[in-house]
């Protein structure tokens, strides 16, 4: 067996440590009818407020005026419906225009929230994803009239519990985090120098709680946790402290720290995405490592429809949906699909060494993935 097998397997071996106890054997499933209950919860709310309950075919454009959706906002209403085509729940014609919009009745919104929260229970999700489904379904006219954001939703009364189940107290993240803590293990055991760390990104703080510790043994130059928001450089402050953890601004959209060659590893959990051209950002990243550093990138390869209540408000911009230059130009898309960060990780001169989870594991529905790379 090659070492590049022995990380991964012992990698993900510590992923699945990390959620021993809970049966994945019904995950597909369990996201199905997760995703169910958000696609009926949209269906009900554009066939109550919109032209299409009328039967008759129309653009995206006049369901978004429907829907009295903000300027930044109006794309979003073609971005359901076709995800709504895509489950059938709608009919689009070869213009492009949706009709025969299913509208769901009481009793099977009600079945659907049953469902969910049986699914959440057998997926080991806390009870706020369920709370702020049900939440972000109820507030969509405010979201969409660009009266209250994402961040109302994520922070209910300021409290970060919800924000802490999205991006950490959930079956996958929490397989993911721990796959990532052996990561950065085994390159702790293998230094020769102090580390020197970066996380692009960090928001919460979600990933880097679950890295902090493997380094208390381990010395370290430093690490550098980073965001473009103030907000979440100030929650990290007070909840990590400082001691080798430094703290800056900054938009991967802009410019990444000039330190070429010099670092040990590159975390982004959740985040790389974000960038307009992932290829890009990936071979500014390669540039900043050291020979034998490596990227750890967490990262979402299909968008579910539960996120399309939450996702979409997050990422528009001011002249509304995100700019994207790589392989989802001219698309709607968020994520990209396995292939294509796996291309994109060899076209900026990395070597992957971890891919997780496994293919045939029932996590891969959850369709979150570890991916690590080395120069």
């Amino acid at each position: 067996m090659s070492p590049l097998t022995d990380r991964a397997d012992a990698a993900g071996r510590t992923g699945i440590s990390g959620i021993s106890g809970i049966d994945l054997a019904s995950a597909a499933a369990a996201v199905h009818d997760l995703d169910r209950l958000v696609l009926l919860g949209i269906a009900s709310e554009l066939h109550r407020r919109t032209r299409l309950r009328e039967g008759a075919a129309h653009e995206p454009g006049a369901v978004a005026d429907d829907l009295g959706a903000a300027p930044r906002h109006r794309w979003i209403a073609g971005h359901w419906l076709a995800a709504l085509h895509e489950a059938r729940l709608t009919g689009r014609d070869a213009d492009g225009r949706y009709h025969r919009l299913h509208g769901p009745g009481r009793a099977e919104l009600a079945a659907a929230r049953t469902r969910m929260q049986a699914a959440r229970v057998a997926l080991g999700y806390p009870a706020e994803l369920g709370e702020l489904m049900l939440r972000s379904l109820r507030l969509l006219p405010e979201l969409l009239r660009d009266e209250i954001g994402v961040q109302a939703l994520l922070y209910p009364d300021g409290e970060p519990a919800t924000a802490e189940a999205v991006y950490r107290g959930n079956v996958i993240s929490r397989y993911l985090n721990a796959a990532a803590a052996q990561v950065l293990a085994d390159l702790a055991g293998r230094a020769t120098r102090p580390l020197r760390i970066l996380e692009l990104g960090a928001g919460i703080g979600a990933t880097t709680a679950d890295l902090l510790p493997v380094l208390t043994a381990t010395p370290v130059e430093f690490y550098l946790f980073t965001d473009l928001s103030p907000f979440f450089l100030d929650t990290a402050r007070r909840r990590f402290g400082t001691g080798f953890l430094r703290y800056a601004l900054l938009d991967i959209a802009r410019d990444l720290p000039r330190q070429p060659g010099e670092l040990d590893l590159v975390v982004a959990a959740t985040m790389a995405h974000n960038a307009p051209h992932v290829g890009r950002l990936l071979e500014q990243v390669a540039a900043l490592l050291a020979p034998g550093g490596r990227v750890l990138l967490i990262e979402t390869v299909r968008e579910h429809p539960q996120s399309l209540t939450s996702m979409p408000f997050a990422l528009s911009t001011r002249d509304g949906p995100p700019r994207r230059l790589d392989c989802r130009a001219g698309t709607t898309r968020t994520y990209l699909r396995r292939e294509e960060w796996l291309s994109a990780l060899e076209g900026s001169g990395l070597r992957v060494e971890v891919d997780l989870p496994r293919p045939g594991d029932p996590l891969t529905a959850l369709s979150q993935r570890l991916l690590v790379a080395t120069r």
